[in-house]
């Protein structure tokens, strides 16, 4: 760390954005302090920027410690590992597989889990090990069971946890079985999201407890559930705000090229043509395409970008039967859509669009989630409204 880095305004810079933000409470301020995030991030890293899915080049400590340090201490997630660990740089891989997580994020989601003192908490997907080394200083490491399926990851940040003076009992597993031999937990949280809740995070968490957890349409658009487990085992909350977290490895889609819909032929191959007086820029922002994808399970989005700042927006199913376009033009009122396949993948999204805009264009904050004996609903207003699903998967 050079001179400057190491006299920087650092730490108490972002503790003093988080506090003006209201994502760092007075009881977690004493953990923050205790468990500087520079100890907790690799040396070698892919600085992200706050409220975005995008990072910069590779940036390794040892050649350029400022750039390192700005990065560690300003309010953004890091991107620490590609592809599963086969991409090492110097830019950028496929899909980002593991992260420190952007502080706003991190101390919103444990605050919600609304811990006194002496909780046991689960943890799903370690990491590089910050947020359990803040769950140990908190409620002390005997409380803490911390679960990662990745093993180089998970002997790393078990590495950086016990230099830090912190034990907790760390598990090399797929955290979609949770960790049965620690079980009943007081509480469980997940930094990695998900598109249905595991039977397994329910079952091991006592009644009465609170899992906290990144949920996510496969279509897109994602926020942290807030749930309350009951005796009955079932469990129910709502979203308490916007995420965008990597996806738990066990439940993954694999997303198919558009060529394998088209059978060989070109675009727009067998496609019925229509047009629409829906935009697709309507269809994309975060809090709709959760909306959309609820409605619309099984598909999911791309966009085909041009340099006059056109696009084709492409949708598919997850079981490679139906594809759609629609493509963007600025200042168009209308805009033409191909659709094939049994699912009019356009139709439905178009559908979903329309309830939301009906129901006054809802927040995050209007959703929530139940699990019980029927399966897994998200709701409007209320658990006796389900969003309604357009389309089997």
């Amino acid at each position: 760390m050079s001179e400057h880095s190491e006299k920087g305004a650092g730490p108490d810079g972002l503790a003093s954005a988080l506090l003006e933000k209201g994502a760092l409470k007075s009881d977690w301020l004493p953990a923050f302090n205790a468990v500087p995030r520079h100890l907790f991030v690799p040396d070698v890293i892919w600085p992200g920027r706050a409220g975005m899915n995008r990072q910069d080049d590779r940036v390794i400590r040892s050649e350029d410690p400022d750039t390192w340090w700005e990065a560690v201490y300003r309010d953004a997630p890091i991107t620490t590992q590609w592809d599963d660990g086969t991409f090492t740089g110097p830019e950028k891989g496929k899909i980002p597989s593991s992260s420190n997580s952007m502080p706003t994020m991190v101390f919103s989601m444990l605050d919600a889990l609304s811990v006194e003192g002496g909780e046991r908490v689960l943890e799903i997907g370690t990491g590089t090990g910050w947020n359990a080394a803040l769950l140990s200083h908190r409620l002390g490491a005997e409380n803490v069971y911390t679960v990662e399926v990745d093993g180089a990851s998970a002997r790393e940040a078990r590495k950086r946890l016990n230099d830090a003076g912190y034990d907790p009992v760390s598990i090399i597993g797929d955290g979609a079985d949770g960790y049965a031999e620690g079980a009943p937990y007081d509480r469980l949280i997940a930094t990695a999201s998900i598109g249905s809740v595991p039977r397994q995070w329910i079952e091991q968490t006592k009644p009465g407890g609170i899992i906290v957890a990144p949920w996510g349409p496969t279509y897109g658009g994602e926020a942290v559930a807030r749930l309350v487990v009951s005796g009955d085992g079932t469990a129910s909350g709502w979203f308490i705000g916007s995420s965008a977290f990597m996806r738990l490895r066990d439940q993954r889609v694999k997303r198919t090229h558009v060529r394998e819909y088209l059978g060989g032929q070109k675009w727009p191959a067998d496609g019925t043509r229509s047009v629409t007086a829906i935009s697709p820029e309507s269809v994309g922002d975060w809090p709709v395409m959760f909306a959309i994808g609820v409605q619309v399970p099984g598909a999911f989005p791309w966009a085909e970008t041009y340099d006059d700042g056109s696009y084709t927006l492409w949708l598919r199913d997850t079981a490679v039967t139906s594809w759609a376009t629609a493509d963007y033009e600025k200042d168009r009122e209308e805009f033409e859509v191909y659709q094939s396949g049994p699912r009019r993948l356009w139709d439905e999204v178009e559908t979903a669009y329309l309830w939301w805009e009906k129901q006054g264009r809802p927040g995050f904050d209007r959703f929530g989630l139940t699990m019980d004996a029927d399966g897994e609903r998200v709701w409007l207003d209320s658990p006796d409204n389900p969003v309604p699903v357009r389309s089997a998967a």
